[in-house]
């Protein structure tokens, strides 16, 4: 859906739609973010535990950082 906007797409305004309509399904739990865990603040301690996580294969779903 990202590419209308990326590109200027004539049907730029469905993205909104499209947006809302996930939004309605998240606020029904019809469906769910595969976000597992927030690691925290972005730096360099935090994406070095993120990354060794990663490459263990132990993470499980999306781990969010925070603090741009």
């Amino acid at each position: 859906m990202f590419t209308r906007s990326m590109f200027g797409t004539p049907d730029m305004a469905r993205q909104g739609q499209m947006l809302t309509e996930v939004a309605a399904l998240v606020d029904a739990g019809r469906i769910r973010s595969t976000a597992t865990e927030t690691a925290g603040r972005i730096d360099a301690a935090t994406l070095r535990r993120v990354h060794a996580q990663i490459e263990s294969g132990t993470a499980r779903g999306k781990i969010v950082l925070e603090g741009f």
